[in-house]
Protein backbone atom coordinates (compact mmCIF):
# COMPACT_ATOMS: atom_id res chain seq x y z
CA UNK A 1 0.00 0.00 0.00
CA UNK A 2 1.25 3.44 -0.86
CA UNK A 3 -0.02 6.42 1.11
CA UNK A 4 0.40 9.99 -0.16
CA UNK A 5 -0.27 12.67 2.46
CA UNK A 6 -0.76 16.31 1.41
CA UNK A 7 0.00 18.32 4.54
CA UNK A 8 1.44 21.52 5.95
CA UNK A 9 3.24 19.50 8.64
CA UNK A 10 4.93 16.45 7.08
CA UNK A 11 7.27 16.07 10.06
CA UNK A 12 4.27 15.54 12.35
CA UNK A 13 2.94 12.67 10.24
CA UNK A 14 6.40 11.18 9.74
CA UNK A 15 7.11 11.12 13.47
CA UNK A 16 3.69 9.78 14.34
CA UNK A 17 3.94 6.87 11.90
CA UNK A 18 7.61 5.96 12.32
CA UNK A 19 7.21 3.75 15.39
CA UNK A 20 5.45 0.55 16.39
CA UNK A 21 3.59 -1.62 13.87
CA UNK A 22 3.29 1.03 11.14
CA UNK A 23 6.98 1.92 11.47
CA UNK A 24 7.98 -1.73 11.11
CA UNK A 25 5.65 -2.10 8.11
CA UNK A 26 7.53 0.76 6.42
CA UNK A 27 10.89 -0.85 7.22
CA UNK A 28 9.66 -4.10 5.63
CA UNK A 29 8.38 -2.14 2.58
CA UNK A 30 4.83 -3.39 3.19
CA UNK A 31 3.63 0.20 3.15
CA UNK A 32 5.15 3.34 1.66
CA UNK A 33 4.58 6.84 2.98
CA UNK A 34 4.96 9.79 0.59
CA UNK A 35 4.66 13.07 2.49
CA UNK A 36 4.05 16.15 0.37
CA UNK A 37 4.41 19.61 1.89
CA UNK A 38 1.70 21.80 0.37
CA UNK A 39 3.80 24.91 1.10
CA UNK A 40 6.33 23.71 -1.48
CA UNK A 41 3.67 24.45 -4.11
CA UNK A 42 2.89 28.03 -3.03
CA UNK A 43 3.36 30.60 -5.79
CA UNK A 44 4.80 33.36 -3.59
CA UNK A 45 8.11 33.87 -1.81
CA UNK A 46 6.46 33.69 1.63
CA UNK A 47 5.08 30.17 1.00
CA UNK A 48 1.61 31.46 1.93
CA UNK A 49 -1.08 28.90 1.12
CA UNK A 50 -4.12 30.51 2.77
CA UNK A 51 -6.21 33.65 2.41
CA UNK A 52 -9.30 35.33 3.82
CA UNK A 53 -12.67 33.76 2.97
CA UNK A 54 -14.96 35.48 0.49
CA UNK A 55 -17.99 36.86 2.27
CA UNK A 56 -16.07 37.51 5.47
CA UNK A 57 -15.96 35.41 8.58
CA UNK A 58 -13.28 34.35 10.99
CA UNK A 59 -10.16 32.48 10.06
CA UNK A 60 -8.36 31.66 6.87
CA UNK A 61 -9.06 29.16 4.07
CA UNK A 62 -6.44 27.06 2.29
CA UNK A 63 -6.10 28.19 -1.34
CA UNK A 64 -6.87 25.78 -4.20
CA UNK A 65 -3.70 26.37 -6.27
CA UNK A 66 -1.06 24.97 -3.91
CA UNK A 67 -3.23 21.96 -3.00
CA UNK A 68 -4.04 21.03 -6.59
CA UNK A 69 -0.41 21.49 -7.67
CA UNK A 70 0.70 19.26 -4.77
CA UNK A 71 -1.84 16.64 -5.84
CA UNK A 72 -0.73 16.86 -9.48
CA UNK A 73 2.86 16.20 -8.39
CA UNK A 74 1.97 12.66 -7.31
CA UNK A 75 3.39 10.17 -9.80
CA UNK A 76 0.64 7.70 -10.65
CA UNK A 77 -0.74 6.17 -13.80
CA UNK A 78 -2.96 8.89 -15.32
CA UNK A 79 -5.76 6.41 -15.94
CA UNK A 80 -5.66 5.15 -12.34
CA UNK A 81 -5.73 8.18 -10.08
CA UNK A 82 -6.08 6.94 -6.49
CA UNK A 83 -8.90 8.00 -4.19
CA UNK A 84 -8.26 11.34 -2.50
CA UNK A 85 -9.58 11.49 1.04
CA UNK A 86 -10.14 14.86 2.70
CA UNK A 87 -10.20 14.69 6.50
CA UNK A 88 -13.07 16.84 7.73
CA UNK A 89 -15.61 16.78 10.59
CA UNK A 90 -18.39 16.88 7.95
CA UNK A 91 -17.26 13.61 6.35
CA UNK A 92 -18.44 10.02 6.57
CA UNK A 93 -17.53 8.62 9.99
CA UNK A 94 -14.52 6.33 9.88
CA UNK A 95 -15.13 2.84 11.25
CA UNK A 96 -13.81 -0.70 10.86
CA UNK A 97 -15.94 -1.40 7.76
CA UNK A 98 -14.47 1.67 6.04
CA UNK A 99 -10.95 0.62 7.12
CA UNK A 100 -11.58 -2.76 5.48
CA UNK A 101 -12.86 -1.09 2.30
CA UNK A 102 -9.86 1.24 2.05
CA UNK A 103 -7.41 -1.60 2.73
CA UNK A 104 -8.42 -3.09 -0.64
CA UNK A 105 -6.87 -0.12 -2.48
CA UNK A 106 -3.21 -0.17 -3.57
CA UNK A 107 -2.72 3.57 -3.23
CA UNK A 108 -4.49 6.34 -1.30
CA UNK A 109 -4.07 10.12 -1.13
CA UNK A 110 -4.98 12.06 2.01
CA UNK A 111 -5.51 15.81 2.26
CA UNK A 112 -4.98 17.34 5.70
CA UNK A 113 -6.87 20.59 6.09
CA UNK A 114 -6.04 23.45 8.45
CA UNK A 115 -7.50 26.77 9.52
CA UNK A 116 -11.15 26.98 8.42
CA UNK A 117 -10.63 24.23 5.85
CA UNK A 118 -9.93 24.15 2.13
CA UNK A 119 -11.44 26.11 -0.74
CA UNK A 120 -14.55 24.26 -1.93
CA UNK A 121 -13.15 24.12 -5.48
CA UNK A 122 -10.53 21.64 -4.22
CA UNK A 123 -13.30 19.36 -2.99
CA UNK A 124 -15.20 19.72 -6.27
CA UNK A 125 -12.10 19.07 -8.42
CA UNK A 126 -10.06 16.32 -6.77
CA UNK A 127 -11.61 14.96 -3.56
CA UNK A 128 -13.31 11.57 -3.91
CA UNK A 129 -14.10 10.92 -0.23
CA UNK A 130 -14.64 13.07 2.85
CA UNK A 131 -13.94 11.22 6.10
CA UNK A 132 -14.26 12.20 9.77
CA UNK A 133 -12.85 10.37 12.77
CA UNK A 134 -15.53 11.81 15.06
CA UNK A 135 -17.75 14.71 15.98
CA UNK A 136 -15.08 17.10 17.20
CA UNK A 137 -12.61 19.53 15.67
CA UNK A 138 -8.83 19.05 15.61
CA UNK A 139 -6.17 21.61 14.76
CA UNK A 140 -5.62 19.89 11.43
CA UNK A 141 -6.05 16.63 9.57
CA UNK A 142 -2.66 15.16 10.52
CA UNK A 143 -3.83 13.34 13.65
CA UNK A 144 -6.86 12.00 11.80
CA UNK A 145 -4.75 10.71 8.90
CA UNK A 146 -2.44 8.91 11.33
CA UNK A 147 -5.44 7.17 12.92
CA UNK A 148 -6.75 6.08 9.52
CA UNK A 149 -3.38 4.91 8.17
CA UNK A 150 -2.80 2.88 11.34
CA UNK A 151 -6.23 1.23 11.12
CA UNK A 152 -5.85 0.39 7.42
CA UNK A 153 -2.24 -0.78 7.64
CA UNK A 154 -2.89 -3.40 10.29
CA UNK A 155 -5.32 -5.08 7.86
CA UNK A 156 -2.67 -5.51 5.15
CA UNK A 157 -1.02 -8.93 4.72
CA UNK A 158 2.21 -9.26 6.68
CA UNK A 159 1.84 -6.09 8.74
CA UNK A 160 0.78 -7.92 11.89
CA UNK A 161 2.84 -10.91 12.97
CA UNK A 162 -0.36 -12.93 13.08
CA UNK A 163 -2.87 -12.04 10.33
CA UNK A 164 -5.65 -13.66 12.38
CA UNK A 165 -5.17 -10.91 14.97
CA UNK A 166 -6.73 -8.30 12.67
CA UNK A 167 -9.74 -10.54 12.05
CA UNK A 168 -10.40 -11.20 15.73
CA UNK A 169 -9.93 -7.64 16.97
CA UNK A 170 -12.69 -5.66 18.63
CA UNK A 171 -15.18 -4.25 16.11
CA UNK A 172 -14.06 -6.53 13.26
CA UNK A 173 -17.31 -8.48 13.44
CA UNK A 174 -19.29 -5.77 15.20
CA UNK A 175 -18.69 -7.17 18.68
CA UNK A 176 -16.49 -5.90 21.47
CA UNK A 177 -13.68 -8.11 22.72
CA UNK A 178 -13.87 -9.96 26.03
CA UNK A 179 -11.60 -8.87 28.93
CA UNK A 180 -7.94 -9.87 28.48
CA UNK A 181 -5.59 -11.32 31.12
CA UNK A 182 -1.97 -12.48 31.17
CA UNK A 183 0.46 -14.03 33.65
CA UNK A 184 0.73 -14.17 36.61
CA UNK A 185 -2.56 -15.90 37.39
CA UNK A 186 -2.61 -14.15 40.77
CA UNK A 187 -1.38 -10.55 40.97
CA UNK A 188 -1.51 -9.18 44.51
CA UNK A 189 -4.68 -11.13 45.25
CA UNK A 190 -6.37 -10.26 41.94
CA UNK A 191 -6.96 -13.60 40.21
CA UNK A 192 -7.68 -14.45 36.61
CA UNK A 193 -11.28 -15.75 36.46
CA UNK A 194 -11.83 -19.43 35.70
Amino acid sequence: MKYHVLTLFPEMVEQGLSASIVGRAQEKALIELNLINIRDFADNKYKQIDDYPYGGGAGMVMQPGPIIRAYDSIQTEPSKKPRLIYLTPQGRTFNQALANELSQETELVFLCGHYEGVDERVIDQIVTDEISIGDYVLTGGELAVMVIIDAISRLLPGVLNNNTSAETESFYDGLLEYPQYTRPADYEGLKVPD
